[in-house]
């Protein structure tokens, strides 16, 4: 089992930015694609991006593509989403996960993410 810890979250102006950080125990981390996902109050959890183990396979969601960048540092067993031009409507918890298979591409499907952190709180506001 992974154990993921996000952090970097916070309160910001519309416009502005943040970076969030997920770093994973375990020496598995490399080999395994990362996702991040949020949870706005009242919505279902959504997926926001993903990058597969060797960092050449990334995928975002419409609502933030341009927006957002995922990259991850092996070395360092983490994962970080860059998150620029923040609106209100990008305020939720926000959640990374590994996919539970070795070498797979960068996928948005919740169900293949097998471990989950507890969770880094946005808050944007206008």
């Amino acid at each position: 089992q992974v154990h993921l810890v996000e952090s970097g979250g916070g309160p910001v102006q519309a416009g502005g930015s943040l970076r969030l950080s997920c770093a994973a125990s375990g020496r598995i981390f490399s080999r395994h694609a990362m996702g991040w996902f949020r949870q706005a109050p009242g919505k279902e959890r959504e997926f926001i991006s993903a990058i597969n183990w060797s960092s050449d396979n990334t995928y975002y969601a419409d609502s933030v593509k341009g927006r957002f960048t995922i990259s991850r540092d092996n070395a360092k067993n983490t994962v970080y989403l860059q998150m620029n031009s923040l609106k209100p409507e990008d305020t939720a918890v926000y959640y990374c996960a590994i996919d539970g298979i070795e070498w797979a591409t960068a996928i948005a499907t919740m169900s293949a993410y097998n471990s989950w952190g507890q969770g880094t709180q946005v808050t944007v506001s206008s």
